[in-house]
């Protein structure tokens, strides 16, 4: 049973489902500049549950990462940013529009973990990046372990994804994307059945290992499909 103070919780947050027109527009425009202008291409979009949220566990090769990851959604992909970035002129706007967290960075733990569940239980899709970092080649670095909690708490699908290319296209220093093919992989989503034996205390590294050889798997195959 939903009580009060949920309802009011997610009264505030907007629809899932149906997006706003500036949300809708940029996502129009980057798929046809990503199509055209890297070859983007994406494998594995039909294995995510659409009747629920979950969180995508994504490797990091680029700032252009949560675009590539968000684009061929029909429902967007929420990202969390410090909310300091909304001094930007047009950046507070702009994060509201298109879904992004903005936490504070004094209570960012316990803020973003909050936060994101309840956006995964409202029917978003949330996308951590668990490495913390770019990585200059493209390999899958080592996981830091903070999306454990989200996956104890969620207690919903947990989809892997693998990103191939996007590190040539736009390397660290770079400030426009190069036309270089970048391919995307989604894996099989884990169920919550699936990892609860690895949720429990002192399996944490298991769980971590786990997840970042699923990651490796699906940005394996996207780095081989992209080489095709």
């Amino acid at each position: 049973m939903t009580s009060a103070a949920d309802e009011t919780a997610n009264s505030t947050l907007p629809h899932p489902i149906r997006p706003n027109y500036f949300w809708a527009g940029c996502r129009f425009f980057l798929r046809l500049f990503f199509v055209f202008w890297l070859r983007y291409r994406v494998r594995g979009i039909d294995r995510i549950p659409t009747d629920e949220g979950g969180l995508l566990l994504i490797n990091h090769q680029s700032m252009l990462d949560p675009f590539l990851v968000g684009a061929p959604f029909e429902r967007p992909v929420t990202y969390i940013a410090r909310d300091s970035l909304l001094r930007i002129p047009l950046v507070g706007w702009i994060f509201r529009q298109t879904y992004v967290m903005t936490i504070k960075r004094e209570s960012a733990g316990t803020e973003s973990l909050r936060e994101s569940v309840r956006r995964m239980k409202h029917g978003f899709l949330v996308g951590i990046f668990p490495e913390g970092t770019r990585t200059n080649d493209g390999s899958v670095g080592p996981l830091k372990p903070g999306f454990v909690a989200l996956i104890r708490r969620g207690k919903l699908p947990v989809i892997p994804v693998g990103i191939a290319g996007a590190h040539e296209s736009l390397p660290r220093k770079a400030w426009f994307p190069r036309p270089r093919r970048v391919c995307l992989v989604f894996g099989e989503p884990l169920t919550y059945d699936d990892l609860e034996q690895y949720t429990k205390r002192g399996r944490e590294e298991e769980l971590v290992e786990l997840i970042r050889q699923k990651i490796i798997a699906c940005q394996q195959e996207a780095e081989e499909w992209r080489k095709r």
